[in-house]
């Protein structure tokens, strides 16, 4: 049996990275990643300050756009789409999940 040791960040609102890191680890060009920028996607915690910082929660969305990218064969504008469309699902999913509590509140939701 072998063991494997690895580093394990925790993915919150709490730590940040650069950039250059989200690309690093998501496999996104700088273009690409300036394009999720661009449209609000991933957003700075402070835009006003050089070098620009995201917060760490940011990496599961920039993998979740490459992954987009290479398993549909997308262009930035192409993948920046699905993923804020994914985006909007999951918002209407959980106001749904709510209207349904409150119509229903002696059912558990799910």
């Amino acid at each position: 049996m072998k063991l494997t040791i690895s580093d394990a960040v925790w993915l919150d609102d709490d730590g940040t990275c650069t950039a250059a890191h989200l690309a690093a680890v998501s496999g996104l060009s700088s273009d690409e990643l300036g394009e999720l920028i661009d449209i609000g996607l991933v957003n700075p915690v402070d835009p006003d300050v050089t070098p620009l910082a995201f917060r760490l929660s940011h990496i599961v969305t920039v993998i979740e756009a490459r992954r987009l990218r290479d398993d549909f064969e997308l262009d930035r504008n192409g993948m920046a789409l699905a993923l804020t469309l994914l985006r909007r699902i999951d918002e209407l999913q959980v106001e749904l999940g709510a209207l349904r509590a409150l119509q229903n509140p002696a059912q558990p939701a799910t």
